[in-house]
């Protein structure tokens, strides 16, 4: 017989089991962080990011929050959750829930206790190895089709950063920048990102 204990417990769900929403994710009890895309799960590739990532995303993060402190948008970083609803934000109905590196939102009204509720304006991910699929195909996806202005894509180990930015309803990709270049974005106004400060002592 099972005790009440045993039968509160959450069971891991399984990829390739089933279609998941966001409702099915407030009840997992995880110690790797998962993301939802389009009802399928994903799981981190590791139980934390590595060392680099995690000074890439400290540097520009820290760029962004001065930036930002006295304007009306705001930066976070993941751990948070972005919920990306298609026809209602029932929670039973959003079936991609992802966790950016970094993102911006600029309009407050998408922030509630949970995280956010519709396309950030801004977001960066980090490619690490062995999510590389995810980021360039699964989540390219999802923030083109939910409306996301501006897509950074960063890659640390090869020094390079793409972006991709949202016109007529798609996405448009920049040339490669690499370091000695300056990124600066559209959709924050004013905000340009320096690659050499980014990746210079990476070591």
């Amino acid at each position: 017989m099972k005790s009440e204990e045993t039968e509160n417990i959450v069971n891991e769900p399984f990829t390739e089991y089933g279609k998941y929403s966001y409702a099915d994710y407030l009840t997992w009890q995880m110690d790797e962080m998962v993301e939802i895309i389009k009802g399928k799960v994903f799981k981190s590739a590791a139980a934390a990011p590595r060392r680099i990532h995690q000074k890439v995303s400290l540097k520009i993060s820290n760029k962004l929050f001065n930036f930002l402190e006295k304007r009306p948008c705001e930066v976070y970083a993941a751990p948070f959750d972005v919920r990306l609803p298609v026809k209602s934000k029932k929670n039973e109905d959003i079936f991609t829930v992802v966790q950016p590196d970094i993102c911006v939102v600029c309009d407050k009204s998408k922030l509630d206790d949970l995280g956010c509720l519709g396309p950030p304006d801004l977001i960066i991910e980090i490619l690490s190895p062995g999510n590389n699929r995810k980021e360039l195909k699964h989540k390219y996806e999802v923030y083109e089709e939910s409306g996301v202005q501006e897509y950074w894509v960063i890659h640390p180990n090869e020094q390079t950063v793409l972006v991709f930015t949202l016109k007529n309803g798609s996405f448009i990709a920049s040339k490669l920048f690499t370091p000695g270049d300056i990124v600066n974005s559209e959709c924050i106004e004013g905000f340009g990102l320096d690659l050499n400060y980014l990746f210079n002592d990476l070591d």
